[in-house]
């Protein structure tokens, strides 16, 4: 009787082992190229831009008429500041947010350099503002502040954070490694993804709302707003740049001007940057009932500092934005 063995004993040719290294080659090559791709610093020529509006109510188109000029969503200089986004995020970053709103973490030392604003405050050489800032020291060097970091400003931590002065690099709205006290960092860690960003054109004074996914940027919103106007010593111009949003009142009360008395709420506010929010139509009564919109949306600066957008855009973005996660980006 013969017994045939299921067993195959033979080993692979070296023809065989010679596809196979081949093959381990190849996608050696394959993974390195696909890592090599996501460490590739992104341009505006791969930010990938989708409508898919979620809030579609007063909706702008990308270009649109206002009086005897036409008004636009700057698409092209919104993809920049995406890319930038995406940029800062490549690496292992450990985040933190500068924050001194209302001075609640101590009013920062004056610089040597300062010089006196259109409102009468300490300013540094590049016009920000010592109120509700943070100190900037050059690194091994605390005697005296050199610039001040606005309130809302994201940076990397490049020391322990657990140092009386920790050594930051800038990664919006100023650039360099500097020292600041700890007590004017928000911690938010290495594993905060920034995903939602909302974007404020001062020039056309519109509003519009995106989120990533995957490789794309997806446009949920396009709508008028009303920035921040330059007009001592009350109202001021809502800054340039790019900010955490911090915190979100359902009501955000105001005083009236030079009183400490309540004027009035703005509804679905949501914070940025020292005082200037994101928020609906205000109400000029602490008692009134919430305004949904207003004709001078989208007209001309009115503001004190703040946002304004139609009250149900408010809410949108209110329940849409997360604290310490997400961006509001400000351009002109």
């Amino acid at each position: 009787m013969v017994l045939l063995s299921c067993v195959n004993n033979s080993k692979p040719s070296t023809q065989e082992k010679a596809e196979q290294q081949k093959q381990d080659s190849l996608e050696k090559v394959r993974k390195e190229q696909e890592e090599a791709e996501k460490q590739r610093p992104r341009t505006v020529a791969d930010i990938k831009l989708k409508k898919e509006l979620k809030y579609d109510r007063y909706t702008l188109d990308d270009t649109y008429k206002y009086k005897d000029t036409v008004r636009q969503f700057q698409w092209e200089k919104i993809k920049e500041k995406l890319a930038q986004i995406e940029n800062l995020q490549h690496g292992n970053n450990f985040y933190a947010i500068v924050s001194n709103y209302k001075n609640k973490n101590g009013e920062a030392p004056t610089v040597p350099n300062y010089k006196r604003n259109a409102y009468k405050r300490v300013s540094d050489t590049l016009g920000t503002e010592r109120y509700q800032s943070a100190p900037l020291y050059e690194v091994g060097n605390d005697k005296h502040p050199v610039i001040y970091g606005r309130d809302g400003s994201l940076v990397k931590l490049l020391s322990s954070d657990t140092l009386k002065m920790v050594k930051v690099q800038g990664l919006t709205n100023f650039e360099g490694e500097w020292e600041i006290p700890r007590r004017y960092l928000i911690l938010i860690g290495d594993t905060v993804t920034f995903k939602h960003v909302v974007v404020v054109d001062v020039k056309n004074q519109n509003i519009c709302t995106l989120d990533h996914v995957e490789d794309t940027w997806y446009v949920r919103s396009m709508n008028a707003a009303t920035t921040g106007r330059h007009a001592p010593p009350y109202a001021m111009e809502t800054p340039v740049g790019i900010f955490v949003v911090q915190e979100r009142k359902a009501k955000m009360f105001y005083y009236k001007d030079g009183t400490t008395s309540i004027e009035g709420f703005a509804p679905w506010a949501s914070r940025f940057t020292n005082g200037a929010y994101i928020h609906g139509i205000p109400v000029n009564n602490p008692k009134g009932q919430i305004i949904e919109t207003s004709p001078t949306l989208g007209t001309i600066p009115r503001s004190h500092m703040c946002v304004r957008t139609a009250s149900s855009h408010s809410k949108f973005i209110y329940d849409w934005v997360k604290p310490h996660s997400s961006l509001v980006i400000v351009i002109d």
